[in-house]
């Protein structure tokens, strides 16, 4: 395989949902050679660990969204009208379009237009990682990038650098000293075959989860359902500081669109988890509340009381970004806290608020600031959310 251009219009890291959306886009405005950076190819963190991920569960986003994620530009019309029938998108489109979609039909479209996208002749695939980038006083990048198969690194320069870099499950300390606990990760939890295989059949086992939002509910609802089956001896200590709050359909509008309970997550939040009904419903049976509101010092003491006869612990407490490549400025760092992400150009600024050349974000690591009719500011997570980032501050990067 010819390896990539010396210099290109743009380097895309990362090829998950956004890292996609963001090379269809570029593509569509004929900019030039695109070099595209992944280490695999294969529709990123949805589709590595949340395949199993039940419908009306992690997946809010209807059948509708996820069609007009495919179609939004004419790169991705192409590889559509270009794939034999049947195919991922043909699966797709038989769905009910007015209900959230399985995450693994999404998987499949974001691999099947992944697929068809890298044969595109201006595209250009490196399989491997961006290790740094350093910007030159040209405003040119200069990307040096590790390949899989080769020992060494090549160079490209673009004027464009796009980071969709990811983000993973966060996990912090737990507030109270001399209580270890193995941790049991997010991803495993959200993979029931993988989680029912981590946890003992037949012997007495305790899971504490901490979080009231929606990937905390999930875990809730894949513990219990390998309680009340498979593995009798399982049960839940369920760590919280605050109530359940729902997304709410307003008029035109979702309040808490992007925190809210949602789909499947809310249902069994209302029937079996809130303080009127847990006590008797059969979520009950194997879930116990632990209240952690009313500062450090109680949650704290929750934690010294309750941890210790946990087996494991499983965080669901939001996802932090993944690492990016080690970037510079004529050769000097730029430190993390020398970079601002900026959501109302997609792009960064340094410490002093100056815009950085070409360097743009896209995806669950740099979302979208959103602000609601009421003044509540979210970050706009989701597929066909991000394409629509991407048609308003695309114009301005080009």
């Amino acid at each position: 395989m010819l390896g990539p251009p010396q210099r290109c219009a743009a380097v895309v890291v990362g090829a998950g949902p956004a890292g996609l959306a963001v090379v269809g886009t570029l593509l569509e405005k004929q900019l030039g050679n695109i070099v595209w950076v992944d280490p695999c190819f294969q529709g990123g963190r949805v589709n590595r660990k949340y395949r199993e991920v039940p419908r009306n569960q992690i997946s809010n986003t209807k059948v509708a969204l996820f069609q007009a994620f495919a179609t939004a530009v004419q790169p991705f019309r192409s590889v559509i009208n270009g794939t034999r029938i049947p195919n991922a998108f043909t699966t797709m489109a038989k769905l009910d379009q007015d209900k959230p979609c399985h995450l693994h039909h999404a998987a499949d479209v974001v691999r099947a237009l992944t697929d068809g996208i890298v044969k595109m002749e201006q595209l250009h695939t490196c399989r491997g990682h961006v290790t740094s980038a350093n910007l030159d006083y040209t405003r040119s990048w200069t990307v040096r990038i590790q390949e899989a198969d080769s020992v060494g690194e090549v160079e490209v320069t673009a004027s464009r650098l796009i980071l969709c870099t990811g983000s993973s499950p966060t996990e912090i300390p737990i507030p109270v000293q001399g209580v270890s606990v193995p941790r049991l990760n997010l991803d495993v939890v959200l993979k029931p075959s993988e989680l029912a295989s981590t946890l003992p059949q037949s012997s007495p086992c305790t899971v504490a989860v901490v979080g009231a939002s929606h990937s905390a509910i999930l875990a809730l609802l894949n513990l219990f359902d390998l309680a009340r089956t498979s593995h009798p001896q399982l049960r839940i200590k369920w760590f919280t500081r605050h109530s359940l709050r729902y997304a709410e359909y307003m008029d035109g509008w979702i309040l808490r669109d992007n925190t809210g309970l949602k789909g499947r997550a809310a249902d069994f939040a209302r029937q079996q988890l809130e303080d009127n009904v847990l006590a008797t419903s059969e979520a009950g049976r194997f879930i116990t509340k632990i209240n952690c509101a009313g500062g450090q010092s109680k949650e704290a003491a929750q934690y010294e009381r309750h941890l210790p006869s946990c087996a494991y612990l499983t965080q669901a407490i939001g996802y932090t970004r993944d690492p990016i490549p080690a970037l510079s400025i004529d050769r000097s760092p730029l430190l993390s806290e020398d970079l601002k992400w900026d959501s109302s150009f997609g792009g960064f600024t340094d410490r002093s608020g100056a815009i950085i050349s070409g360097l743009h974000g896209a995806g669950i690591a740099f979302p979208e600031r959103v602000v609601d009719p009421h003044g509540n500011v979210e970050h706009a997570v989701g597929f066909f959310k991000f394409m629509k980032f991407l048609k308003r501050v695309s114009p301005q990067w080009v």
